[in-house]
C-alpha cells in the first residue's frame, strides 16, 4: 500500500532551480526522511550545511530531533517516542570502517537516552538511496515495513511478516520485491515484536544495533523492517586525496593490530582477557575461566568457521562491511545434530562469547554459537541477554531463586541447554522468560531478590570488559548517558607506559601526555577517559567504525581522520573541532537524561564491582569506592557540570552552542 503522496515523490525525484543552487557539503545526500506512522504520511526535509557541520550526523543528528520533538516523560514504548536512524557525510564513502549507522530513541531498558551503532551494507545503501537519515514517529495501526527505492519511499503491509524470524522475513521481503541482490533489510525479530526491553535491530541477519533496546521501540511502533535499494554513489570533494587515505590504510594494515581481526575476529580477546585476568566469569565473580581455550578465537578458526573442516577458513569464514578491508565478521557453520548453525546468522564476537559463555560458565562452543544464532534470529542483544541469564544462574545457585519462582526451572551455571531454552522463552516472553525479558535490574526489582548479583549501570548490563582490571572503564560505565558501554572511550591498557610509545603521536594529538597504570583513577586518568570519550562520541556521530578509526591500536588515527574528512566534505576541520562535536553529543545526552529525572544519582556502579575477584592474576582485585567517588567528582569538574547533580551548567551549554537546551 503506497501512501507517499505524489508531491513528495516528485520532491524526491526532481529538484527545482532553487534547490539546484543550494549549497551542500559533499558526502551528504542532503535529505532526511520523516515517517509519521500514525497518519501514514512521509515527508522529506532538506537541512542546510550549517546543520550538518554542527552535528556531523549519526548520534548527534538523531539527538537534535529527539530533544526538540519528544515530550519529557514519554513512555519509551508509546507512540510518542521518536526513533531516529542517522548516517553521516562519510557513510558509504569507499574507505574502511565507514558503512555505519546510529539508532537513537528513549530506551525501554533504562528510561534514559538509548543509542546504538551497527555496520554492514544497509547504511551505505540508505545513503545511495538518497537519504542521510530517517525520523520515525507515531505508531501504525497494523504491522508495516518501509520500502525505500532509489529516492522514493512507501509503507507496505507487513502483517504476513509479523512473527517471523529475521532470516524468514528477509527472504520474504526479497521475494516480494523481486530482488535479493541489490536490497538490504533492516528489521526486528520476534523479540522486538514482543517488546523485550533489550531487543535489537538487525541487518543482514547478523549485524546488530544491539544495545539499549532499540528493537523494542521499533516493535512498539509496529514497524517490522526498512528495506532499501540505492545505487547513487557518494560524491566527494577530493577523490584523489581520498584514494591516498585508502592507500595509506592498505599499507598500514600489514603491521597493524587490526590485521589480527581479519583472521580471528574479536574472539582473539578471549585469550587476552584470560591472560590478564579480565575475562568476566560466573557473572563477574572471577576474571579467569577454566574453559577459555574451548571458546577462544583460535579454536573457532580451527573448528566452527565456515570451511574450517576443509581447511579453507580464510575468505569463507569471514565477512566484511561495505568498502572495508579488515573483514572481521565471523561466519560460523555447524552441521551436527546437537547444534546446527546457519551461516547466514554470522558467528559470535568476543562480547557474545563472553556473555553467552564465560558469564554463564559455559565452555561448549557449539552451544554458544547456537545461542548467538538464536539471538540474531529473534533480534536480541547478546550482551544483555547473556548477562541477564547469568544473573538468574547466580541468584538460583545462591538460593535467592527457586523452581517455585522460575516456573520449575533449575537454572545452574554451565547448563548450556538451559541457556538455549531461556533465550527462546525470553524472545517470546514465555514463562520465566517473561520476567527475564525485562532485563536483570527490573527482574531483580520485581522479584525482590538478587540486587547483589547485578552487573548493571543505569539498568544496562555490563559488556565483557572488567572495571576491576581497567579502572578508567569503571568511570566510563558509570557516567555514560546510556549505561555501561565499552565503546564510549579508549581502554586503559593502551595508555600505560608499556604501550604508550607505540601510540605516542596519536595520544599527543589529543593532548594526552601522561600514561598511567591501568588501575589508576587519578585526575590524569579522568582526563584520558573524558578526552577519548569525546573522540569516540564524535565517531558515533560521524559513524566511524571504532575497530578502524581511533586514538591508539586502530588502523587509522586522528591524522587520517582529518585527511578523510577534508577529502569527503571539503571541510578544514581540526582535532579540537572533532572533540567539540563529541563533547556536544555527550552533553545533549546528559540534558535528555536530566529532563527524564536521571542525574548523578544514577552515575553508579553495581555493588559487585566493589567486591574482590576470585582466582587468577586479579585475585582480590576490586574497584576502590573512595577512588571511584573522587574520580566521579573530577569528571564532573573537568566536564563543566554541576558537581552535585552532574548536569551540564549553563556556561557549558553556551560554550557548546547548546543554549536552546533546558532541563
Amino acid at each position: 500500500m503506497a501512501i507517499l503522496c505524489s508531491q513528495h515523490i516528485a520532491r524526491t525525484t526532481m529538484m527545482s532551480k532553487r534547490e539546484e543552487k543550494k549549497k551542500m557539503p559533499k558526502g551528504y545526500a542532503g535529505k532526511i526522511l520523516h515517517v509519521d506512522l500514525t497518519s501514514a504520511v512521509i515527508t522529506v526535509e532538506e537541512p542546510d550545511e550549517s546543520f550538518y557541520r554542527f552535528h556531523f550526523g549519526g548520534s548527534s543528528l538523531n539527538l537534535s530531533y529527539v530533544l526538540k520533538q519528544m515530550v519529557p516523560g514519554t513512555d519509551p514504548l508509546s507512540p510518542g517516542n521518536l526513533l531516529a536512524f542517522g548516517l553521516s557525510a562519510f557513510t558509504g564513502a569507499p574507505v574502511s570502517g565507514l558503512s555505519r549507522m546510529t539508532v537513537t530513541a528513549k530506551s525501554p531498558l533504562t528510561g534514559a537516552i538509548g543509542d546504538s551503532q551497527c555496520g554492514g551494507f544497509w547504511p551505505a545503501k540508505l545513503k545511495f538511496a538518497g537519504f542521510d537519515g530517517i525520523i520515525v514517529t507515531g505508531k501504525s495501526s497494523k504491522p508495516v515495513y518501509l520500502w525505500i527505492d532509489e529516492g522514493n519511499a512507501e509503507l507496505r503491509n507487513a502483517e504476513h511478516l509479523w512473527g517471523k524470524t529475521t532470516g524468514e522475513s528477509q527472504s520474504a521481503i526479497f521475494q516480494e520485491l523481486g530482488d535479493d541482490k541489490n536490497i538490504e533489510v533492516l528489521q526486528i525479530g520476534p523479540a522486538g515484536e514482543n517488546l523485550v526491553r533489550y531487543a535489537s535491530i538487525m541487518n543482514m541477519c547478523n549485524r546488530a544495533n544491539g544495545r539499549t533496546g532499540m528493537g523494542a521501540v521499533m516493535g512498539s511502533k509496529n514497524l517490522k523492517a526498512i528495506a532499501v535499494r540505492g545505487t547513487a554513489k557518494v560524491e566527494v570533494a577530493d577523490a584523489k586525496k581520498l584514494k591516498e587515505v585508502v592507500k595509506w590504510g592498505a599499507a598500514a594494515i600489514q603491521n597493524s593490530a587490526v590485521r589480527g581481526l581479519g583472521k580471528y575476529g574479536t574472539a582473539s580477546e578471549v585469550a587476552h582477557g584470560q591472560t590478564i585476568g579480565g575475562l568476566p566469569t560466573f557473572n563477574f565473580n572471577s576474571g579467569v575461566f577454566d574453559g577459555w581455550q574451548k571458546i577462544d578465537g583460535e579454536t573457532m578458526y580451527n573448528t566452527v568457521l565456515r570451511g574450517a573442516d576443509e581447511g579453507k577458513q580464510t575468505g569463507r569464514g569471514r565477512e566484511t562491511c561495505y568498502g572495508c578491508i579488515v573483514r572481521c565478521k565471523r561466519v560460523v557453520e555447524i552441521k551436527d545434530e546437537k547444534h546446527t548453525v546457519d551461516p547466514r546468522y554470522g558467528g559470535p564476537e568476543y562480547e557474545s562469547l563472553g556473555a553467552l559463555g564465560s558469564y554463564c560458565g559455559i565452555d561448549n562452543l557449539g552451544a554458544i554459537c547456537k545461542a548467538n544464532e538464536l539471538c540474531n534470529q529473534f533480534g536480541l542483544d547478546t550482551i544483555s541477554c547473556g548477562a541477564t541469564i547469568a544473573w538468574a544462574m547466580e541468584a538460583f545457585e545462591a538460593g535467592k531463586l527457586s523452581p517455585d519462582s522460575t516456573g520449575g526451572l533449575d537454572i545452574q551455571f554451565g547448563d548450556a541447554d538451559m541457556m538455549l531454552g531461556l533465550i527462546r522463552k525470553i524472545a517470546y516472553r514465555k514463562g520465566f522468560g517473561d520476567v527475564l525479558a525485562e532485563g536483570s535490574a527490573v527482574a531483580a526489582e520485581k522479584l525482590g531478590v538478587g540486587d547483589d548479583f547485578l552487573v548493571t549501570s543505569k539498568g544496562q548490563e555490563a559488556p565483557v570488559h572488567m572495571t576491576q582490571v581497567k579502572r578508567g572503564l569503571a568511570l566510563a560505565y558509570a557516567v555514560n548517558p546510556f549505561g555501561s558501554d565499552h565503546m564510549s572511550c579508549d581502554h586503559d591498557l593502551g595508555y600505560t607506559e608499556d604501550a604508550y610509545d607505540s601510540f605516542k603521536e596519536r595520544y599527543q594529538s589529543l593532548g594526552l601526555t601522561s600514561p598511567l597504570p591501568a588501575t589508576s583513577l587519578e585526575p590524569k586518568k579522568v582526563e584520558f577517559v573524558r578526552r577519548t570519550q569525546y573522540l569516540f562520541s564524535m565517531m558515533d556521530s560521524a559513524n566511524m567504525c571504532q575497530f578502524v578509526w581511533g586514538p591508539s591500536w586502530q588502523l587509522h588515527g586522528p591524522e587520517q581522520m582529518l585527511n578523510m574528512i577534508k577529502a569527503v566534505t571539503g571541510w578544514d576541520v581540526t582535532i579540537d573541532e572533532l572533540l567539540s562535536v563529541g563533547e556536544r553529543r555527550v552533553n545533549m545526552m546528559r540534558i535528555f537524561n536530566a529532563r527524564e529525572g536521571i542525574d548523578s544519582a544514577q552515575d553508579t556502579l553495581p555493588e559487585k564491582f566493589f567486591k574482590p575477584l576470585k582466582g587468577g592474576p586479579t585475585d582480590g582485585w576490586k574497584v576502590d569506592r573512595n577512588e571511584f567517588e573522587a574520580a566521579l567528582k573530577d569528571y564532573y569538574q573537568q566536564s563543566g557540570w554541576d558537581e552535585d547533580s552532574g548536569v551540564p551548567t549553563k556556561q557549558t551549554l553556551k560554550r557548546l552552542e547548546l543554549e536552546w537546551l533546558h532541563t
